[in-house]
């Protein structure tokens, strides 16, 4: 009984106990079962957001044409038939203020990164395939930021900013796939691509492997049946779309298949009925792509971008009438791009906006319009105009620096001033048709003033300056040997017998700053700056006389000016010997016009300037400021070419695609230009003489975007990018365990003329080549 009754205690605490455990873990349960359903209604409420977050993410179709005119479309030249492209325009907003590049790597490297060229070191020219250069490493990019913010990446065609390593290929800089050309000029059926004669390869790639197996397809249709197959696959209810049509067309070579020249047949210039042909070809890849964007389900939520990436060659049936200038130039024909939007999100449409943009804009708008983080992104030169085009408010944009490309100016070091002609002789160099200026051992300048000071020479006075003496009944001036002047090195004061080099332009008495002049370009002895400018930070300063530096000749040390007023600023005529050439730059900053210096010779008295913005005229440079434009330096060919003309017999692209300076003409070389685009789009009137007021706040507008300015990187082209080295085929050659060649190049380069060998010319052999070339396209161009 007692062991039944301790049974029977023994399972009733069991129970008791598992009775209290039950109702304890009771409200534990109710707790962990509103934490899942908050958990629940929490990922809900995220797949909710995401879903309305993606719906209002819009598909983006961003077509990029190349050397596009002005004049090479229907809705500004009816002559081209572009149905398409005016109808898509006419239901949007044409843009007739957009702006871009004149060549193509820039304007893509803009479009792409949304900062200026002067920030990403490609100032120069374009990249050849055998350059190894590309974007820099650690700047981000538009495809990277869009697929941040949720989307599927795609670019289709040319790529054109470098692939020397693995790490430079689209793949790599925020696309999830490509398919196209990586090289500046194909050609359309073979796609074959020469940098130069005899250096050929292979181009066209899928992702980062080579596409073989593709020649005798039109390329302008074979990227418009790759872009048709991404909008095919991808499912535009899961993720927004962006897609990057860059166009190979209508870049040279002219080549288009043979139904298109038809509708064109009435045209005599056979280059300029193959470009309109290729235009129309274009029209035709646009309108089987927003076909495709209707059939899959795309153009409701979509934005459709038109550009070109820069003005239209001339030479190989281009347009840019009524603009001035061509590609490669600063012109508005080489910056002025054709551009329009089309998308059913457009609050205005149908209209057409005049208000100033620049592919640098697309970044930071594509980017908002993404729901992106444009804070990700510091330094930014665009700016977000998604409000301009849409609801056709005042675009934030104000002004556009085209470009400071300090590697692209006349050779300074060796120029020389002669004031009694007012003229400038530049001596022959690379790039530069100039003919080569007499052997001059004495510099001379004209007298104007009242006084002036002469040095004797060693073959006769100069009788100009002393009947001017005479006639002012004032004293012939004492003659001044250079030798007279001691070698003090160690007086600190700043008289006439210390050598003084000065870093400011120093003035005399009486006399005022003359800080721009037109017509003439300007040269110093002061320090060279890599960026362009010379811009004193502090009060000018006087140091003791340092022995000169000799020149150096790298493209890199360009001489630069604290003034654009020409170097010899003394009413000498002078020997010059060896000595005395060294130092001959330091006396012309010291003594000036209008200065009469007695026997005795005492000190000057200097009026220290306050410090002003300076620019050296000679350096190419562009810049929009609201309705002014200024140009300094070449800006490039500058003719207004009609259509229908030929200018000149078309090159290989790759002269086509180098900036190309024209030969001085005339005595005085002009270096400055100013015009009202609003008043005068076709830059007729060059108002910088009129308006020097202007002239000094665009100047000083350089000065300050020249402070933000990266070295020049345009490192020399590396033998171990002949394709036939890599199968015949343009792949990247430098592995990625390589050292970067940005740190081997350090910055810019120059070819050494010395090394390089001259060919023997055969003008027979270059005249039967070119009969033979001619007879070859007059048959294969009848119709």
């Amino acid at each position: 009984m007692r062991a039944a009754a301790m049974a029977l205690t023994a399972l009733s605490v069991f129970f008791s106990l598992d009775c209290l455990s039950a109702h304890r873990s009771k409200p534990d349960q109710v707790q962990v079962q509103i934490q899942e359903q908050s958990d629940r209604n929490t990922l809900k409420d995220a797949g909710t957001e995401a879903k309305k977050k993606k719906k209002n993410q819009p598909h983006i179709l961003f077509i990029l044409t190349d050397d596009q005119g002005f004049n090479d479309i229907g809705y500004h030249n009816p002559t081209i038939k572009t149905p398409t492209l005016d109808k898509l325009a006419a239901e949007g907003v044409t843009l007739e203020n957009y702006y871009v590049q004149p060549i193509c790597t820039p304007s893509r490297s803009q479009l792409i990164t949304g900062r200026y060229q002067i920030h990403t070191g490609l100032q120069h020219s374009i990249i050849r395939p055998r350059q190894p250069s590309c974007l820099p490493s650690h700047m981000d990019t538009l495809p990277e930021r869009l697929r941040e913010a949720g989307y599927s990446t795609h670019m289709v065609g040319k790529w054109h900013l470098g692939f020397y390593r693995k790490a430079c290929l689209p793949t790599k800089k925020g696309f999830d796939s490509f398919f196209g050309s990586l090289t500046g000029s194909v050609d359309y059926y073979s796609y074959g691509s020469c940098d130069g004669p005899g250096l050929c390869g292979y181009d066209l790639h899928d992702d980062e492997g080579v596409a073989w197996g593709q020649e005798g397809k039109y390329s302008t249709t074979l990227f418009t049946q790759r872009a048709r197959k991404i909008l095919e696959t991808h499912d535009p209810t899961d993720r927004p779309l962006f897609l990057l049509l860059s166009l190979q067309a209508v870049h040279t070579p002219l080549q288009t298949p043979k139904s298109y020249i038809y509708p064109y047949r009435d045209m005599t210039n056979v280059a300029r009925r193959k470009f309109a042909a290729m235009v129309s070809t274009v029209d035709e890849a646009v309108r089987n792509v927003t076909y495709a964007l209707r059939k899959y389900g795309y153009y409701r939520n979509s934005v459709i971008i038109y550009s070109t990436d820069n003005g239209a060659q001339p030479f190989t049936g281009g347009s840019n009438w009524p603009l001035r200038g061509r590609k490669g130039t600063y012109w508005e024909g080489g910056v002025r791009g054709v551009a329009f939007v089309h998308s059913p999100l457009l609050k205005r449409r149908r209209r057409v906006s005049k208000d100033l943009l620049h592919i640098t804009d697309w970044f930071p708008t594509l980017v908002g319009l993404a729901g992106g983080n444009i804070s990700k992104s510091p330094g930014l030169d665009g700016f977000d105009v998604w409000p301009t085009i849409s609801e056709g408010k005042e675009s934030p944009r104000q002004e556009i620096l085209h470009n400071i490309d300090p590697l692209h100016k006349p050779v300074v070091q060796n120029m020389k001033w002669d004031a009694s002609t007012e003229e400038t002789a530049v001596p022959k160099s690379k790039g530069h048709a100039v003919k080569k200026p007499k052997k001059k051992k004495i510099l001379r300048q004209k007298p104007k003033q009242k006084s002036a000071f002469k040095v004797k020479n060693v073959k006769k006075r100069r009788k100009s300056s002393e009947r001017a003496a005479k006639s002012k009944n004032t004293k012939p001036p004492p003659k001044l040997k250079l030798k007279t002047l001691p070698k003090s090195k160690h007086n600190p004061k700043p008289t006439t017998k210390t050598k003084v080099k000065v870093k400011v332009k120093v003035y005399p008495q009486n006399q005022k700053p003359h800080y721009y002049k037109p017509h003439l370009k300007s040269h110093s002895s002061g320090p060279p700056s890599a960026s362009g400018t010379s811009l004193p930070d502090s009060p000018p300063q006087i140091k003791p006389h340092v022995k000169s530096k000799s020149r150096r000749t790298t493209s890199q040390n360009l001489s630069w000016s604290s003034s654009p007023t020409p170097k010899s600023k003394t009413k000498l005529k002078l020997h010059l010997k060896s000595k005395s050439r060294r130092t001959l730059s330091q006396y012309q900053n010291a003594s000036q016009q209008d200065t009469l210096l007695p026997k005795s010779l005492p000190t000057p008295k200097f009026k220290l300037q306050p410090p002003q913005p300076v620019w050296d005229t000679s350096v190419q440079a562009a810049i929009r400021v609201r309705d002014w434009k200024l140009l300094t330096g070449d800006p490039g060919h500058g003719d207004w070419v009609p259509p229908q003309v030929l200018a000149t017999l078309p090159g290989p692209w790759w002269h086509l695609e180098r900036a190309q300076t024209t030969s001085f003409k005339t005595s005085t070389h002009k270096t400055v230009w100013l015009f009202n685009i609003t008043a005068d789009p076709c830059e007729r009137r060059d108002l910088a003489d009129q308006r020097p007021d202007v002239v000094q706040q665009l100047l000083a507008r350089l000065v300050h975007y020249n402070r933000t300015a990266v070295p020049v990187y345009f490192p020399p082209d590396d033998p171990r990018a002949n394709p036939e080295l890599h199968e015949g085929a343009w792949v990247p050659w430098v592995d990625e365990e390589e050292d970067e060649e940005e740190d081997k190049y350090q910055g810019v380069y120059k070819k050494d003329l010395k090394k390089t060998k001259k060919k023997k010319k055969c003008k027979l052999c270059k005249l039967q080549s070119f009969f033979l070339k001619l007879n070859t396209r007059m048959i294969s161009n009848r119709i």
